[in-house]
């Protein structure tokens, strides 16, 4: 019958929309490059000591612990405190163990071992049993306190020693970057206490789901006050990101405010770490090999010699952040770098004069200097480039200030060198350097290794080309293609019009190359200059390479810069360019059902009878009904007057406001989401429809129902106390538990009426005499006035299409409230009552709600004076719905509970 209701048109734009959703669905999970961090491994079995707290901590936090990590030897020596290292705490994220520490502590361990424990880190964890705090945010202040409490209890731990810390070092994994953030809010916090801040792939900007007030009144607290207070903030903080693998916690996230008076923030996608240069996702974030290298690298430049604790130098500490994580120069970091060096007069010096030039050696016993006039070269060239796949940590290009050939000093370059996977380059604007008179390239001697140097001087304007991106509704349908016609190693690609987290596209680099004899590799990287997320992409030449660009952070408005794509090619090789280019879903799956609810509603009052919900969906749901009044708002929050209006009302904001600085609110964004929220709600309405008559056909097999009701009852005694007993279990335990309670109370209602009618139609199908009496009967009851009205079986088949769409909303508001259901389960044997509770105001007024409608039956209340006005309500509430709903999804059940309430309400009106 669900299906009859809809004429074949629609049925295909349902089909339509569920196979795009389909392949956004596999572009998000798969459309993306394969895991390449490496597993980071234990040398020696983990051991995690429990340090032991007071017992007024314990009995205030009893399901919180704190773990000191170690491995062998190191962890049987620290089961004797006093500890004697530096001290660093590892707070897990939502559902996160406390063991996730276990890979950055055994890297750091031996890197320790090989410098024989001159310095060494005690890595400490938090367990937080593994809380759901990303879906429930009732527990984040809770985890802020003891987050607090044992920081000052890991302090303890090194009381008496000679160089005893004052502050520890932080590393957060999700939800846990901003817990560490949250500690500054605290009253009695002291921000010396925390000397560095690492997150890693933890939301700042905004929940992911916020399906309860607390989350977002805790992202409020924190983030207004790093806003209002960042020029007294100087914790240097480093934001990581996953990248496009990480698709619970999307990079565009993970970015710190950018706030010219708070310069000690730093925040950069894993595929643009040097010696990272993978994407991650939400778990591998924490044991990726390549990325806990890098930090373990960072946290031991960190170390001030004289104290043998992290620097207090804020200078310092961003220095060695942009060193290992921003651009690393192929060197090892150096706090005050020696910028003129002394060159070896003895070593070979061979003057070079092209404007090309390679050398490729192996087993090179003899040092060497290349020499290069820049005199020349400035008439004719703007830039050089060099590049060199000798990847040791020494200086390797110079600037001569002298005019002979023969340097004994130097303007060390090598500074400016850029690490790449398979080399290192270095490009210089000659400009810049008009007081050198040469350029100077030494190789060393490598014995058994072979390796190439190429360097060469170009014109900017022959290296520069431009790649427009198409608009919107090209489909993928156009391509353009670009011929790198000159044989150059360096190439700089404009990608003009592409600046938006929507757009995406993608690009193949097909490279054909003369007779190579050898292995050739080329390196393609997706320059952003408006934020660190680059992305490289290594290939073997000659082939064809397929580079998929997409965005994190859109382009700030009213920057000139645009994105790059950098190609370091090779010099035998040709290469063309061609580019083709191909939640707030809840919010408005429930604003297309309420559509459907008040089209249901008004057709009751009209004309005497409920029409199908899949007919009331096609007829009701447009966007024209939602969309232009949210714009209109939004327009109109643009005039200084009516933003005074509307906060003099204490309305929220708007959430197309927020989505709007996010860069996630382009023109068509709304109306795409409406056509998903349309098809969602199409087939979870089939769904539904099909689950009903299901579990009626097991009630059927198992128990014979009774009969139609002989009369209607809004409320029985048997629904007061169980209402009563649901209440009070909500306030007792959980609203959650309460409202998934009162659902399946409604649901078991609904299919046992189902049961009755199909039972009642097979018995007309058997002995169609005796129910055309009984239906007659029950229509001259229901015509009199005198007698209880009484349900016939249309009525009860018009009642149930009424309820099939009120499940269908209950269902999203169980689902909105499940998060913290499932924290109070996971809390049981900690806590019976849950504190605070998202649901528990929501419960108290929406069960004796449901329990009203689970007796209404349409032929009650289609004479309700109120039932218009009911009917009218779904419709601004929808539009409710999308304008405060879309981010901040705790919204949404009240407005479904609002519209119930007036239904229920045309009981007794």
């Amino acid at each position: 019958m669900f299906l009859h209701s809809v004429n074949f048109c629609n049925l295909a734009f349902y089909a339509f929309m569920i196979f795009m959703a389909t392949l956004g669905l596999w572009d998000v999970f798969f459309g993306f490059e394969e895991n390449k961090c490496s597993m980071s491994y234990m040398f020696e079995y983990p051991e995690y000591q429990k340090i032991e707290l007071p017992k007024k901590l314990t009995k205030r936090y009893p399901a919180y612990e704190l773990y000191l990590y170690g491995e062998g030897s190191y962890a049987e020596e620290h089961k004797l405190l006093p500890l004697t290292g530096i001290p660093v705490l590892f707070l897990p994220g939502n559902a996160g163990s406390y063991k996730q520490v276990r890979s950055i502590g055994s890297i750091a361990l031996r890197k320790a071992e090989d410098i024989d424990f001159r310095y060494h880190f005690d890595f400490f964890s938090v367990n937080f049993n593994e809380e759901l705090v990303a879906l429930y945010g009732g527990s984040l202040q809770k985890q802020t306190k003891f987050v607090h409490e044992c920081i000052k209890a890991i302090l303890k731990l090194y009381k008496g020693q000679a160089f005893a810390p004052k502050s520890v070092a932080i590393i957060g994994h999700s939800m846990g970057g901003l817990v560490a953030r949250a500690l500054l809010t605290l009253k009695n916090f002291k921000q010396d206490l925390i000397n560095l801040l690492i997150t890693q792939a933890t939301p700042h900007v905004a929940p992911v789901m916020p399906l309860d007030r607390f989350i977002t009144d805790f992202y409020e607290t924190v983030n207004d006050y790093w806003i209002l207070n960042a020029g007294h903030i100087n914790l240097t903080t480093l934001s990581v990101a996953g990248g496009f693998r990480d698709y619970q916690v999307r990079s565009g996230l993970t970015f710190l405010p950018k706030l010219s008076h708070h310069a000690s923030a730093l925040s950069v996608v894993s595929t643009a770490v040097p010696k990272t240069w993978v994407s991650t996702d939400h778990l591998s974030i924490v044991w990726c090999k390549q990325l806990q290298l890098t930090t373990v690298r960072a946290f031991f430049d960190l170390i001030d010699a004289d104290t043998k604790q992290i620097t207090e130098n804020p200078k310092k500490k961003l220095a060695v952040l942009n060193h290992h994580f921003i651009r690393h120069p192929a060197k090892h970091f150096e706090e005050d770098p020696a910028l003129i060096v002394d060159l070896t007069e003895t070593s070979l010096w061979v003057p070079v004069k092209v404007s090309k030039w390679t050398y490729v050696a192996y087993n090179e016993s003899e040092k060497l200097y290349f020499t290069f006039p820049l005199a020349h070269h400035r008439k004719i060239h703007t830039h050089a480039y060099c590049q060199s796949t000798i990847l040791d940590t020494n200086s390797w290009v110079f600037g001569c200030i002298n005019t002979t050939i023969v340097c004994q000093q130097g303007v060390d370059l090598s500074w400016k060198t850029e690490l790449l996977p398979t080399f290192k380059s270095l490009t210089l604007r000659l400009q810049d350097y008009p007081f050198l008179s040469h350029l100077v390239v030494y190789v060393p001697s490598v014995l058994g290794s072979k390796y190439a140097i190429d360097c060469e001087f170009f014109n900017r304007e022959a290296r520069s080309l431009q790649l427009p991106v198409t608009h919107l509704f090209s489909f993928g349908l156009s391509s353009r293609t670009v011929i790198l016609k000159t044989k150059g190693l360096f190439y700089n690609i404009e990608l003009l019009n592409f600046g938006q987290i929507y757009q995406g596209f993608t690009i193949n680099v097909v490279s054909k190359c003369a007779a190579v004899k050898s292995e050739i590799t080329s390196i393609y990287k997706l320059q952003i200059p408006w934020s660190y997320e680059d992305s490289l992409t290594i290939a073997q030449v000659p082939s064809s390479t397929e580079i998929s660009l997409k965005l994190h952070v859109a382009q700030p408005d009213n920057y000139s810069y645009v994105a790059l794509l950098k190609m370091y090619t090779s010099s035998d090789c040709q290469y063309e360019v061609v580019r083709f280019h191909g939640g707030a879903l809840p919010a408005y799956v429930v604003a297309n059902i309420l559509l459907a609810y008040g089209g249901q509603l008004y057709s009751l009052f009209s004309a005497g009878h409920c029409l199908e919900y899949a007919t009331m969906l096609d007829k009701e749901a447009k966007p024209y009904k939602v969309d232009p009044f949210v714009i209109m708002i939004k327009f109109l929050l643009g005039h200084k007057w009516f933003k005074e209006l509307w906060d003099v009302f204490l309305l929220p904001e708007l959430d197309a406001i927020f989505l709007t600085s996010q860069s996630m609110c382009f023109p068509l964004v709304s109306l795409i989401l409406f056509l998903f929220g349309t098809c969602t709600a199409y087939w979870g309405g089939l769904l539904s429809s099909a689950s009903v008559r299901l579990l009626s056909s097991l009630w059927l097999a198992l128990k014979r129902p009774s009969e139609l009701p002989k009369d209607i009852k809004i409320m029985s005694s048997d629904v007061t106390i169980l209402t009563i007993v649901l209440i009070i279990v909500s306030w007792a335990t959980c609203g959650a538990l309460a409202i998934l309670l009162t659902y399946l109370y409604y649901v078991i209602k609904i299919v046992h009426l189902q049961a009755i009618l199909t039972n009642f139609k097979n018995s007309q199908t058997v002995n169609p005499k005796h129910p055309r009496k009984s239906e007659k009967k029950s229509n001259h009851h229901k015509d009199s006035t005198a007698h209880p009205l009484r349900l016939s079986a249309s009525d009860a088949e018009d009642s149930l299409r009424m309820h099939s769409t009120v499940i269908n909303l209950l269902a999203w508001v169980v689902l909105l409230s499940t998060p913290s259901l499932i924290y109070w389960f996971k809390n049981l044997r900690y806590y019976f009552k849950l504190n605070p509770d998202p649901c528990k105001p929501l419960a108290f007024i929406l069960i004796p709600t449901i329990a009203i409608l689970g007796n209404t039956h349409n032929v009650s209340i289609k004479s309700s004076k109120w039932l218009r006005t009911a009917s009218q309500f779904p419709l601004p509430l929808a539009i409710g719905v999308i304008a405060f709903g879309s981010t901040q999804l705790y919204r949404v059940p009240c407005c479904v509970f609002i519209s119930l309430f007036l239904h229920a309400l045309c009981n007794f009106m």
